[in-house]
């Protein structure tokens, strides 16, 4: 039969009490894996209908590695035979509650809903950290043996000293460290432990905190 949307219809009807902070909103976590029948990317923070027990949520989650440690990897498309971690705004549900996760698809037949991933409820819990990692990158100006004056990675002194802590790498494996600013333009004089070449690229990485997509409707 053709689908005719989340709300309405005949069926049967599903009575439950809510047990202790089940009412409220926080940020869960479920491990989901990729149905494998379905083929299309999945992105972090699609909106996607959730069925978490026996009730019905509409999220964007954003997925992580499932792993061990304090700290997890912001995945930007959920993986084929992967386990990963779903993370979301929702209301809390107790752990080992199924879940399964539905994307609306426009088809020939009208609106339909592919089943995208299925898995289970991890845990509720804010102060789960997720780090999505950031690369930025500039191209030497000046180069002698091993220092160089770096340029393009910032535009203002301030930045500079600000992120003077920051390892420098580069594409043909050196490393290094800002050593001071240079002008007003983002200039900056920089070490390494090898000979740098003109063709080589300067390479920081930064890691920023982000957090589960907020969906009003």
């Amino acid at each position: 039969p053709a689908w005719s949307g989340w709300c309405g219809g005949g069926g049967p009807v599903v009575l439950s009490s809510l047990m202790q902070h089940e009412c409220k909103l926080t940020v869960m976590h479920y491990g989901v894996t990729k149905t494998p029948s379905y083929e299309p990317p999945l992105r972090s923070k699609t909106p996607l209908w959730f069925h978490v027990g026996f009730r019905r949520e509409r999220a964007a989650p954003i997925f992580s590695t499932d792993g061990l440690g304090d700290k997890h990897k912001f995945e930007r498309f959920l993986h084929h035979r992967r386990p990963s971690m779903a993370s979301v705004y929702g209301p809390v549900a107790y752990p080992p509650s199924p879940v399964l996760a539905f994307k609306e698809e426009m088809t020939a037949a009208g609106m339909g809903a592919a089943l995208v991933m299925s898995g289970s409820v991890r845990k509720a819990d804010p102060d789960r950290v997720i780090l999505k990692r950031i690369i930025l990158t500039g191209v030497p100006f000046k180069v002698h043996k091993s220092k160089a004056v770096v340029r393009q990675m910032f535009f203002t002194p301030d930045d500079i000293r600000w992120f003077k802590p920051l390892e420098l790498w580069t594409k043909y494996g050196m490393r290094g460290k800002i050593r001071d600013a240079i002008g007003t333009h983002g200039h900056m004089k920089c070490l390494f432990n090898g000979v740098i070449t003109q063709r080589d690229t300067i390479c920081a990485t930064m890691y920023k905190r982000i957090f589960p997509k907020f969906l009003l409707a």
